[in-house]
């Protein structure tokens, strides 16, 4: 099968939110705010699907509303982009129940990641159509720390430039999500030795 490459974002396009696993219900008014904001600087134009807000005892919400919010992405032609809101546990269960015709026939790009990566292996699959993996919309709501993956971010996304990936000098495992104010980062010490 031959790969589809989208199309690069442009100044103007529409990036559309949704939930295939997690729901956007868990993201707080700040988070949305930085992460909002930050796409807009792009000159993008933010918009959310139908469901993205449902959610139920599983922190999602049904089958029927997710595969329908990504079919509603898919067959709009002026959405560009579809980010993924949250990472989860969920994403397989729309599987049985996408249009892979509709999805291979208006290809856009697609953004997230953990989760998300069963639904973007699944499309490339089925479709042939190359996925981003890179942040959910949870994480470019990052108050700090987030200029290196937004450097990328904009070079995947928009640029057509080679891209020459140099390791970041920090990185963080820390809960930053619980209080953005109080990160901790630790330095990149290099490439681990590699041993027979």
């Amino acid at each position: 099968m031959k790969p589809i490459f989208p199309p690069k974002l442009q100044p103007g396009d529409k990036v559309m939110i949704c939930s295939p696993s997690d729901s956007l219900h868990f993201m707080s008014q700040e988070m949305r705010s930085i992460a909002h904001d930050r796409l807009k600087s792009l000159g993008l134009d933010v918009v959310y699907s139908q469901h993205a807000e449902e959610w139920n005892e599983f922190d999602t919400s049904s089958v029927e509303s997710r595969v329908s919010d990504l079919h509603q992405a898919f067959a709009d032609p002026s959405v560009t982009a579809i980010i993924a809101a949250f990472g989860g546990y969920t994403s397989h269960q729309l599987l049985a129940h996408l249009d892979w015709g509709l999805i291979r026939d208006n290809p856009k790009i697609v953004l997230g990641f953990s989760d998300i990566t069963a639904l973007q292996n699944a499309i490339f699959t089925q479709t042939g159509l190359v996925t981003y993996s890179g942040p959910n919309y949870a994480e470019i709501g990052q108050k700090l720390h987030f200029e290196y993956t937004f450097r990328y971010l904009k070079a995947c996304l928009i640029e057509d430039s080679p891209i020459h990936v140099q390791p970041s000098d920090t990185w963080s495992d820390d809960n930053w999500y619980t209080n953005q104010e109080d990160r901790t980062l630790i330095p990149n010490s290099g490439p681990l030795p590699i041993t027979p």
